[in-house]
C-alpha cells in the first residue's frame, strides 16, 4: 500500500480547485434539476472488478516485453489491487483466474486480502490452455470435446474453480472457452455445440444456490473459423438451456467491427440473460485496449441501457469487471484510468433527461432524442469523480499521485525479474 499521508498531502494541494470546479458544475446541474452532491453518492456507490492477471504486461502472439516489479504471485497482485483501489476508490474486488491465482492456503489469500480492504468477484476457470500434467490435452476443445476425457477433466476443472470459490467468498462463475475450429469441415457445429451444453449443465449442476454462472461469448480466436459460443445468440441459448442462473456476460471486445454492443445490452436485459461486463476498449478486434481510450461514446451508450435497466425497477446485480491487456503502459496505472472512464461513463449515464428522451422518442424526434443523450454525454463530470474519490479518501488525481509514491520503482527493486526470454500473452 502506498503511505496515505502522501494521499492527503497529494489532496491538500488540489481540493481548493476542486471545490471551485465542483460549486460551479453544482449550480450548472441545479438549473436542470439535478443535485450534484446525490451524483457523487451515486459514484461512490459504483464499483468495477479488477483482473488479477491484468496486473502484469500483457503481450501479442508474437512477444511479451515485462515491466519492472511486475508482480510474481497472487499475494503480489493482490497488493497491486489493493493500491489501485486506494487512489481511485471503484475497486473494491478481484476476479482471479484459475489455474494461474490457485492458493496453497484459500484462508490466507482471504485473510491476506481482508487486511487490505479487498474481496473476491466473479471466480474464472481455465480450459483454454493445457496445464502440467494434465493428462487430456485442451487443443482440439475441453467443454466441447470429442475427447470424452478432455470434456469430463474441463468439468471437474469448473467445480475445483467453484469450490476455491466458495472459501474466498465469491458468488459467480465465468465460463470461456476457446473450442472451435480453424478449419470448414473439421468440426460439426451441432454436435460441438450439444457437447458444450451437455458439459456446462454438469458445471451448473453443482453451481451453488446463490451463485451465477456467466458465458462469455467471443467471435474469433483462438479458434479463427468457428468458435463455439461466437456471439450474443449463441450465449443466449446456451444460457436459457442450461438454467435460470445462468446468464450472458459481454466482453466489449469479443464482436466484429462496429457491431451495436448496446442493443445487444438492451436484448439481453429484456429477457433477463444478463450477466456482466468485462471492460475494456477496441480498435480492430479484441484489442483489449483501456476502457474508454478509443470509444468513450460507446462506453456512455452501453451504460446509457444498464442505467434505463436500473431505473426501471427490474431486478439486476451486473458483475463488472475490468479485461485488458497492458503492453505498453504500467499496469497500475492503466486499471486506475479505465475503473475512472467506466465510472464517468456510469456517472454521465445517470446524467440523461430521461423523461425527455422518452418525449421525442414518442414524437418520432430523432434530433431532440439524440441531442438529450449529447447532452448527458458532453458535460464534464470530471469534478463529481474528483469528489468522489477525496471524499472516499482516494487521491483526487490518482495517477500523478501514484507516480509521486514511488511505488513501482520500489516494487522494481522488491520484485527482481527472472532473466529469461518472454513469448506471448503467456
Amino acid at each position: 500500500m502506498i503511505d496515505q499521508q502522501l494521499v492527503q498531502e497529494h489532496n491538500e494541494r488540489l481540493v481548493t480547485g476542486v471545490e471551485d470546479d465542483f460549486a460551479a458544475l453544482s449550480v450548472k446541474l441545479a438549473r436542470v434539476g439535478v443535485d450534484a452532491d446525490a451524483m457523487v453518492a451515486r459514484a461512490k456507490g459504483f464499483a468495477v472488478a479488477l483482473p488479477s492477471w491484468g496486473l502484469g504486461t500483457g503481450g501479442t502472439r508474437f512477444a511479451r516485453f515485462p515491466g519492472p516489479g511486475e508482480p510474481r504471485n497472487i499475494f503480489e497482485k493482490v497488493s497491486d489491487c489493493a493500491v489501485v483501489h486506494q487512489l481511485g476508490a471503484a475497486t473494491p474486488t478481484i476476479s482471479l483466474h484459475i489455474p494461474w491465482d490457485t492458493p496453497s492456503d484459500p484462508s490466507e489469500l482471504l485473510g491476506f486480502a481482508t487486511e487490505r480492504d479487498m474481496a473476491f468477484d466473479a471466480m474464472n476457470s481455465n480450459t483454454f490452455q493445457d496445464q502440467l500434467d494434465q493428462p487430456h490435452s485442451y487443443k482440439y476443445g475441453s467443454l466441447s470435446s470429442a475427447d470424452k476425457g478432455a470434456r469430463e477433466q474441463a468439468i471437474a476443472h469448473n467445480i475445483e474453480v467453484i469450490e476455491l470459490g466458495q472459501k474466498l467468498g465469491s458468488s459467480a462463475l465465468t465460463v470461456w472457452v476457446g473450442d472451435g475450429s480453424n478449419f470448414p469441415g473439421q468440426q460439426d457445429f451441432t454436435r460441438t455445440f450439444e457437447r458444450y451444453l451437455e458439459s456446462t449443465k454438469s458445471v451448473y449442476q453443482a453451481l451453488p444456490d446463490d451463485w451465477k454462472m456467466l458465458l462469455e461469448h467471443k467471435i474469433f480466436e483462438p479458434a479463427f473459423y468457428s468458435t463455439v459460443i461466437q456471439d450474443w445468440g449463441s450465449s443466449y441459448l446456451a444460457a436459457t438451456e442450461i438454467g435460470q442462473r445462468c446468464a450472458c456476460l459481454v466482453d466489449l471486445g469479443h464482436h466484429a467491427p462496429n457491431v451495436n454492443i448496446e442493443m445487444i445490452v438492451a436484448r439481453l436485459a429484456q429477457f433477463g440473460k444478463l450477466g456482466g461486463f468485462h471492460f475494456n476498449d477496441s480498435k480492430y478486434g479484441d484489442d483489449d485496449l483501456d476502457s474508454g481510450s478509443i470509444n468513450p461514446y460507446q462506453l456512455f451508450l452501453v451504460f446509457n441501457e444498464l442505467v434505463n435497466l436500473e431505473m426501471s425497477g427490474r431486478p439486476f446485480s451486473p458483475f463488472y469487471m475490468l479485461d485488458q491487456s497492458h503492453n505498453v503502459t504500467d499496469p497500475i496505472e492503466s486499471l486506475i484510468y479505465s475503473a475512472a472512464e467506466v465510472q464517468r461513463a456510469f456517472v454521465k449515464a445517470s446524467l440523461i433527461d430521461r423523461e425527455a428522451l422518452a418525449a421525442f422518442q414518442d414524437d418520432n424526434d430523432p434530433m431532440m432524442a439524440q441531442a438529450t443523450l449529447k447532452a448527458a454525454y458532453n458535460l464534464d463530470v470530471e469534478p463529481i469523480l474528483q469528489m468522489a474519490r477525496y471524499q472516499s479518501g482516494g487521491a483526487i488525481d490518482p495517477v500523478i499521485a501514484y507516480r509521486a509514491s514511488g511505488y513501482r520503482a520500489q516494487c522494481g527493486i522488491d520484485r527482481p525479474a527472472a532473466k529469461t526470454l518472454s513469448s506471448g500473452i503467456v
